[in-house]
């Protein structure tokens, strides 16, 4: 799949909650983009530990995947939560969406098992 035939932002969000509640997780919008052409910021969370913040970044061979971008420091949650709303007024046209269960990281992450 090419840049040019990416799935529209919405969709992309819509089909990430639905997989997060399969799972027995929880998924929420914390901020709407643009409905199409918006890029995505997940943070994923297992009960509010091990919270990462992941954006897709452009690979080598032209691919572009989800890699995590800031990890939460359990001694000092609140950075973590002040870096976020300041990344989320960088670009109202992004999406921010939070995946919580035990195994999110893995609808995202091929590596994760």
């Amino acid at each position: 799949m090419t840049s040019d035939d990416r799935l529209p932002a919405h969709l992309e969000v819509s089909g990430l909650l639905k997989l997060t509640q399969a799972l027995g997780g929880f998924g929420m919008v914390l901020q709407k983009g643009e409905r199409d052409a918006g890029t995505l910021v997940i943070l994923t969370t297992n009960s509010g530990k091990n919270t990462r913040m992941w954006e897709r970044m452009p690979q080598m061979d032209g691919s572009r995947y989800f890699v995590p971008t800031k990890e939460q420091d359990p001694e000092n949650p609140r950075d973590f939560d002040e870096y976020v709303d300041r990344r989320k007024g960088q670009d109202p046209d992004c999406w921010f969406i939070e995946l919580d269960g035990p195994d999110v990281e893995r609808l995202i992450d091929p590596t994760a098992r």
